[in-house]
């Protein structure tokens, strides 16, 4: 843990108790902060008692002794209304910011690399850890991703902080700088929390605030609105920015062509590795991934060979694309995290003979913008809150079951695929959907999903019958 010792003898408010927030009110404790917490939920309150924190109604506090009101991403800063806590702060004066803020803070003799993007953050975050770590560097991994950022071990002048970022944590920094920032890619996501796409694109963009000539700015390139933020950069000519493509060649940048990743940094253009081969990184989505991933861990010091080497030793991320098991001839595999229409559409894009299952909370959009696309899907099968309308959107266009529980999506989804016949087929939870229906968290719809295939694989079905992959080895074709 990471004492915030900027904070030492202030008075901090902190609102939203999960993870994050209590972590931050530890933090805080820990450097000798005077702290006031709260959360809506009674649960919540209960479980921060237990740890000795002082709760206090955010009705009831003296805002005029809070130095700072340190808030969950979850809670609501704008949209669709500021949250009432979030009113009074700001009526009193009082500073609003975030856990990723306090790390800054607290540990500004390390560098900082910041990954956003609205798919594909969690992998390149992951895989640019594992560069780095291959490298011999110091480093931590967290942020949005797994750890906390405050859980995380303090750094020194030679030690790096890699952090994914969503767009709720980047609207709560305020001085923080990243020394490498990246931006991977963009498509509506979370308006109801941003109130429309061009305020998430603004939210997104604060991960290059404060950046100058020492800094580098990488982005995917391969959507218009993020090519607008590269040209932006490029135009101030105030830092080093890094374009990034798949499909197109990049002058100065980092792209992939037909499965070939390329080195253009220097002006001339290396083919440094053959993402073909990387079995837990299949699909374009994964090469745009790894070409971002790529192009930091150049900003960040490596050499190519190490860093194009340490791809095939990537052991892949839990909950995407995550081979759980083959089962009889038939692939089982976990992409809970595809939490939006995009990233389930760049599930369906590596298979064929698709068993759908998605569902869940819908979002802005639902499915609207991959129902046109669906020449892999067989038959989906639908859960949760959006099985009425995403009904409506795959009339006519595949065949449709109305699972509404996962274990009953996955159980007829297997008896489908052994009805039809078909060669290799592909069970993929991609739910296109938050988990909040059903689920406090898309990981723990994953380890449902998991708990429920593995069941499935039974040890008396007979040698040959059936493999069950170790999921903590994620991949696409090493079943055993």
């Amino acid at each position: 843990m990471i004492p915030v010792y900027p904070l030492s003898g202030d008075s901090a408010a902190v609102f939203g108790l999960g993870r994050s927030g209590l972590s931050a009110a530890r933090a805080l404790r820990l450097a000798g902060a005077t702290v006031v917490a709260w959360d809506d939920d009674p649960v919540r309150r209960d479980e921060a008692r237990e740890r000795g924190l002082n709760l206090s109604d955010y009705n009831n506090i003296d805002w005029a002794s809070i130095s700072v009101l340190v808030l969950s991403p979850g809670v609501p800063l704008s949209h669709p209304h500021p949250h009432p806590v979030v009113l009074a702060a700001r009526s009193a004066g009082v500073k609003i910011i975030g856990d990723i803020e306090l790390l800054y803070r607290s540990m500004k003799g390390a560098r900082f690399i910041g990954i956003t993007g609205t798919n594909g953050k969690s992998t390149t975050t992951a895989l640019v850890g594992h560069i780095l770590s291959l490298d011999g560097q110091r480093i931590e991994v967290g942020g949005n991703l797994g750890v906390p950022a405050l859980d995380l071990q303090p750094l020194a002048s030679d030690g790096t902080f890699v952090l994914e970022v969503s767009s709720y944590q980047l609207a709560l920094n305020d001085t923080l700088t990243f020394n490498i920032a990246a931006l991977i890619n963009l498509s509506p996501d979370h308006l109801d929390r941003h109130g429309n796409f061009d305020n998430y694109v603004a939210a997104k963009r604060r991960i290059f605030q404060h950046q100058t000539a020492d800094h580098t700015a990488i982005v995917g390139v391969d959507d218009t609105p993020s090519q607008e933020v590269c040209r932006s950069l490029l135009a101030r000519n105030d830092r080093a920015v890094i374009p990034v493509s798949v499909g197109r060649r990049m002058s100065g940048g980092i792209y992939v062509i037909d499965g070939m990743l390329c080195d253009d940094l220097n002006g001339t253009a290396q083919t440094v590795a053959d993402l073909r081969s990387l079995t837990v990184l299949p699909g374009k989505h994964n090469w745009q991934n790894v070409a971002i991933a790529y192009a930091i861990s150049r900003a960040a010091g490596v050499s190519g060979s190490i860093a194009s080497e340490s791809l095939s030793t990537f052991p892949g991320l839990a909950h995407r694309m995550e081979l759980i098991t083959e089962i009889d001839g038939i692939r089982y595999i976990n992409d809970s995290k595809a939490t939006n229409a995009s990233a389930a559409g760049q599930a369906l894009a590596c298979f064929n003979n698709v068993y759908w299952i998605l569902g869940g909370r819908p979002k802005g959009g639902g499915i609207d913008s991959i129902v046109g696309n669906l020449k892999s899907v067989t038959h989906a099968f639908l859960i949760g809150e959006a099985s009425p309308s995403f009904g409506d959107a795959l009339e006519g266009k595949v065949p449709v079951t109305l699972s509404g529980d996962l274990e009953s999506a996955i159980s007829e989804a297997t008896d489908q695929a052994k009805i039809d016949g078909r060669e290799r087929p592909v069970i993929l939870l991609s739910p296109a959907c938050a988990s909040f229906d059903q689920w406090p968290n898309f990981e723990a719809r994953g380890d449902a999903f998991r708990t429920a295939v593995l069941a499935i694989a039974k040890p008396d079905s007979g040698p040959g019958q059936y493999c069950v992959h170790d999921h903590n080895q994620t991949g696409l074709e090493a079943c055993l």
